[in-house]
């Protein structure tokens, strides 16, 4: 058995999952900078929809990150399970994405 592991992604689903993981970060840093910005003299909404109105841009900057999230687990573990993918920082990606909707479920089962 001649399993071969490379760094960088050969399949079109494992280039997305890296993708989508890589830009999950920089969309929450774009939302986390407008908290103290754009809106700062505004108040949070009690739930998400509520929050859409009240900071349109800084609400859907920070759904879009945990959706590329999210994403990337799911298209990580399709090129892992269906395409072979052996890459690392497929594997990476898709380690990060679990722990992020495994982060959400835990606030969605357990809220505060």
């Amino acid at each position: 058995m001649n399993v071969r592991i490379s760094v960088l992604p050969k399949t079109k689903l494992g280039r997305w999952s890296v993708g989508l993981a890589a830009a999950m970060p920089v969309l929450l840093l774009i939302g986390m900078s407008l908290t103290n910005s754009l809106y700062e003299s505004v108040p949070a909404g009690r739930t998400i929809l509520e929050d859409i109105t009240l900071r349109p841009a800084l609400a859907l900057t920070m759904l879009a990150g945990m959706v590329s999230g999210i994403s990337a687990f799911i298209i990580g573990l399709i090129a892992i399970i269906k395409q072979k993918e052996r890459a690392v920082l497929v594997y990476v990606a898709t380690s990060v994405g679990a722990l992020l909707t495994i982060f959400l479920l835990g606030e969605l089962i357990f809220p505060h």
